[in-house]
């Protein structure tokens, strides 16, 4: 975990107060409802929550690949360098995707095309974007392929998929998504499908290329064990909105949300009692077709009242980063400190 932050001015990509919501015969799905962060050069952040809290569809929107119909961006900015690209054409954005703004989509297996080498696959983005011919390209798909630790890439080159364990895939999937040298990198659970000792790979190798390539990555996970690997700062979103805001070493040391403190509570612990059951959070993500009034959070919390029920909190900032939308954060914080 680096201790220096970079400065505000080194901002690659910010989001502000995005909102994205699929228009359907049951009614609207607001998906992702007024998400804002950003992320640094060189700087990784994670965005985590269960599954359907809105983290894929953020990550999704940010390259506008939102099926649509039904999927709509309905506010919000998303700011690469500057640039809204929610106001950008189709056109622009071919220009950026897989070349200044890159994605390692969540399975290795069904993002590759089984009927194409990995090769002519990492070959296609070179061409598209940096108009390489075949020979260069080629040059230059062996030297990524070395680059991700694929041993033997003069013959890996020319693999298919099925040829490939998963690790050696998802090492794959990273070399498509960096062969253009892109400003931001977007993983979306890059180690789901792995085992721990592959996972463990596939993080330091993530950890290692932004280092040496300075990429501002969002890191899109559930697992916070990863989070601690690998992130500076960390989002905590749930019924598709931001809860909880602050670097990691703060989030873990004081979580201010009762969902961050849920999810802290449920991760496996190295005690002496073997038989302690892990902790977690009861109850479900509430469906999104409906506006819910107060807390979405409220109905799963031990700790809510019928403030929580009926008036929803905003995000407020109670440390240096640290920002929470929690009406019992000041509670939090006298228990801990």
């Amino acid at each position: 975990m680096k201790s220096n932050t970079p400065p505000l001015q080194d901002i690659v990509l910010e989001v502000r107060n995005l909102k994205t919501h699929f228009f359907t015969r049951d009614g609207i799905t607001r998906a992702v409802d007024g998400v804002s962060f950003h992320v640094r050069k060189g700087e990784t952040i994670a965005i985590v929550g269960e599954s359907g809290c809105g983290k894929s569809v953020t990550s999704l929107s940010i390259l506008k690949l939102i099926a649509s119909p039904p999927g709509k961006i309905v506010d919000g900015e998303i700011l690469y360098l500057g640039e809204d690209l929610v106001k950008a054409s189709e056109a622009r954005m071919r220009e950026i995707r897989g070349n200044k703004i890159s994605m390692i989509f969540q399975e290795p297996m069904t993002s590759l095309n089984p009927v194409l080498t990995v090769g002519q696959q990492i070959t296609e983005v070179l061409k598209l974007h940096r108009g390489m011919n075949s020979q260069t390209a080629r040059d230059r798909v062996i030297e990524m392929l070395h680059l991700v630790n694929i041993p033997e890439p003069e013959s890996r080159i020319d693999n298919y998929p099925h040829q490939m364990s998963g690790g050696m895939r998802q090492r794959v999937m990273i070399a498509i998504a960096l062969a253009c040298g892109p400003e931001v990198l977007i993983a979306d659970e890059p180690t789901t499908a792995l085992d721990v000792t592959i996972q463990a790979q596939i993080l330091n190798l993530l950890r290692e290329l932004r280092d040496r390539t300075q990429a501002a990555t969002v890191l899109i996970t559930h697992d916070l064990g990863v989070v601690a690997e690998i992130a500076e700062r960390v989002v905590v979103m749930y019924a598709g909105k931001k809860v909880e805001e602050a670097d990691v070493r703060s989030l873990f040391a004081m979580p201010l949300h009762p969902y961050t403190r849920g999810l802290l509570n449920a991760m496996p612990k190295l005690v002496s009692d073997t038989h302690q059951r892990l902790e977690e959070i009861p109850g479900v993500v509430p469906s999104l077709r409906e506006e819910i009034p107060g807390c979405a959070f409220a109905p799963r919390c031990t700790f809510a009242t019928e403030k929580c029920h009926h008036v929803c909190p905003t995000l407020e900032t109670k440390a240096t980063g640290h920002t929470v939308a929690c009406w019992h954060a000041d509670q939090f914080m006298e228990t801990v400190q």
